[in-house]
């Protein structure tokens, strides 16, 4: 039965890989299989049922500690860490009652996300604000229609004031993007499950071949997923080669785009265009996300200033050369 699952999952990844262009890889959104024709968009999501578990959780390097309610509600979740950042301003700490989360419930008081939302600490901060106000627009769309993430990008946006929207992305623009995945080249990769659009290994252990996916899992899964640590990161499974592919498309454009250079740096950690302004680091940065991002570009998902010249870069892309891209620059030091 071992060996029947396995090649099942087998299997299913190379039909997956053989999908056409604009059918979105499921692994990059959080699914396991594709979503089937004529899906509908997902409503937001709901902040779910918090845990009744009365044991006091804690991590190492502080002496705080909280509940699993206090750990993850969406209006005031807790920092184990408050004087490894500045004072996160309202919006950011406590959110606004009855719609908008805090954006540290998600994106953690450090800005370091998990790979089913984003990683924001670092992005200019102009980039920000223009990104949040094509949300409020509904400029911004997901190319898979049952990950909730966007509408609920969407709703906040909407909710949000300009002061608000500023007031965050001031705090997080001015955290550098620091080392947060893991990029390991393999055949296989753990056994998962999949909770709230985080793929989290298996209790039981195991692997299955790897194909042509990027399998992101948390290097402790516990610490991500009951205690939402802000000091554990990801390991990212990546096709064996899939990093020296990347390195051609990233820096050459390998006669298929330009160089990433051109707009984010020559080391990839962001930059500055005229007349479009600050331009958002891509080295070490969540390749779940960056394949989302790319993907939902190409599939005329996003719209905006400094999103139009993206356009035509990714135009000729096919989902395999997004993968590498991606490999290659999650594997980048930031």
């Amino acid at each position: 039965m071992k060996h029947l699952s396995g090649l099942v999952l087998l299997f299913l990844t190379m039909a997956t890989a053989a999908l056409a262009d604009d059918v979105p890889p499921p692994w990059a959104y959080g699914f396991k299989e594709p979503p089937p024709p004529g899906t509908a968009q997902v409503p937001p999501g709901s902040p779910g049922v918090l845990s009744t578990d009365p044991q006091k959780y804690g991590l190492p390097g502080t002496d705080l500690t909280f509940t699993r309610a206090e750990i993850a509600p969406v209006f005031g979740p807790a920092d184990y860490f408050p004087g490894e950042h500045p004072v996160p301003p309202s919006i950011v700490a406590h959110g606004k009652e009855p719609v908008v989360w805090s954006c540290a419930r998600c994106h953690y008081f450090n800005g370091k996300g998990r790979p089913e939302n984003a990683g924001i600490a670092g992005l200019p901060v102009d980039y920000f604000v223009e990104q949040m106000l094509a949300f409020r627009r509904g400029d911004r769309a997901s190319s898979d229609p049952r990950k909730p993430n966007t509408p609920m990008m969407v709703e906040f946006a909407q909710g949000m004031t300009d002061a608000e929207i500023r007031d965050a992305a001031e705090y997080y623009g001015a955290m550098k993007w620091t080392p947060w995945i893991r990029v390991v080249e393999s055949d296989r990769a753990p056994k998962t499950t999949i909770s709230s659009g985080m793929y989290l290994p298996i209790p039981e252990g195991g692997d299955d071949p790897l194909g042509n996916r990027i399998v992101e899992v948390p290097e402790d899964p516990a610490l991500a997923e009951i205690q939402r640590s802000p000091h554990s990161g990801f390991v990212a499974y990546v096709p064996v080669g899939s990093v020296k592919r990347g390195e051609e498309l990233v820096t050459t454009g390998g006669g298929k785009t330009v160089s990433c250079a051109t707009c984010h740096g020559a080391d990839l950690k962001g930059g500055t265009l005229a007349n479009v302004g600050g331009v958002p680091g891509l080295a070490g940065r969540s390749p779940s996300y960056l394949m989302r991002q790319m993907l939902d570009l190409k599939n005329g998902k996003r719209h905006g200033a400094r999103t139009e010249p993206m356009k035509p870069v990714v135009a000729s892309l096919t989902t395999d050369d997004m993968l590498v891209i991606a490999a290659y620059l999650a594997s980048r030091v930031p």
